[in-house]
């Protein structure tokens, strides 16, 4: 696996396509909440959590493009992040299933399968990911 700069080709490739990823729902989520919530079956939708997920996801997928060619200390940082981020959905998401919330919609299977796909994923850079000794 080729290495620049310490830091697996295939890493700065998964961080391109979590921007795809996170682009792909942002833009709808912060433009038409209200719209693509109830697409997905959310019986009442609040437009500023919405968005400020929305926000969060911005964030976190230019962010994720921004630094695709960056240093380990970099990618380390921003791997930490990442693994915060998505665990912390996965139980808040987990939770809201259990509690009912909205009927429990098929999309929010989707979405908990999403993010816990992507926290293994960033789990198992961030260990594999060593910052050089030297």
């Amino acid at each position: 696996m080729e290495r620049i700069e310490g830091v697996p080709r295939a890493l700065r490739m998964w961080f391109i396509v979590h921007f795809w990823a996170d682009l792909m729902f942002a833009i709808p989520l912060f433009t038409a909440p209200e719209t693509v919530l109830a697409l997905f079956g959310w019986q009442f939708v609040d437009p500023y959590s919405a968005r400020l997920t929305a926000a969060a996801l911005f964030g976190i997928g230019f962010e994720s493009l921004r630094c695709r060619n960056a240093s380990v200390d970099v990618f380390l940082g921003m791997l930490n992040l990442k693994v915060v981020w998505s665990g912390a959905a996965v139980l808040g998401i987990a939770w809201s299933l259990f509690e009912g919330v909205h009927g429990r919609p098929w999309a929010t299977w989707a979405i908990l399968f999403i993010f816990a796909a992507f926290h293994l994923l960033w789990r198992y850079w961030r260990l594999r990911l060593r910052k050089p000794r030297g």
